[in-house]
């Protein structure tokens, strides 16, 4: 069982091992991160990529788990050990609904990584009591919103200009699942969900803001 009170815990996929940043992150990250095709789809990352932000970034990320907030993970490949993108989920403890994010480097699109990554990601922000799983993507990045798919997210409609990306309005389309759905998907995973409610609950009331 999976806990806040723990450390951040490590994640298996048959191809990835997600893992909490570490410092020695940084140089990959502004690579990968740099990359004006992977800054294009994403709301937050700046292009060009500024030295050091790495660094400052993932200095930032150290308290997330223990506050209950949320958690972000490094994909690395098994096999390599290359750090391939990051992936992972904001906490609204009041509400009971986690944000989904990620973003893969352009060396390895097209390979199901953000897919692999995301059920493990998902399962685990389930295992923690969070009611509702929900993300968003730019309507003109569909690649995006096909991980959402496969995760069994539904479409729940489209925010028209929204959002502004380098001085351009931009639609963003909408995508949730709710913890009986990941259930009914996953059944498998309903016993490991059980025994961690209590527990998760407990440590989601901890930080709640009203």
């Amino acid at each position: 069982m999976t806990d806040f009170c723990d450390a951040q815990p490590t994640l298996s996929t048959p191809r990835l091992t997600l893992r909490p940043l570490e410092a020695a992150d940084a140089p990959a990250i502004e690579r990968l991160a740099g990359d004006r095709a992977v800054a294009d789809t994403t709301l937050r990352i700046p292009h060009p990529y500024p030295n050091g932000a790495a660094n400052a970034w993932i200095a930032g990320l150290s308290n997330i788990w223990e506050s209950g907030e949320g958690a972000t993970f490094a994909l690395v490949e098994r096999d390599s050990g290359s750090l391939t993108g990051v992936i992972g989920f904001a906490i609204n403890e009041l509400h009971g609904h986690a944000e989904l994010g990620y973003w893969i480097g352009v060396p390895y699109w097209s390979r199901g990584y953000c897919t692999e990554a995301a059920q493990a990601v998902v399962a685990l922000a389930f295992s923690l009591g969070v009611h509702r799983m929900q993300a968003h993507h730019l309507l003109r990045n569909p690649a995006s919103g096909r991980v959402m798919q496969k995760l069994g997210m539904q479409k729940e409609g489209t925010l028209r200009e929204a959002t502004q990306k380098w001085g351009v309005f931009e639609d963003l389309a909408i995508y949730s699942i709710l913890d009986r759905e990941w259930a009914e998907l996953h059944p498998d995973a309903q016993q490991t969900k059980a025994g961690a409610t209590a527990s998760a609950a407990e440590s989601l009331s901890r930080t709640e803001k009203v």
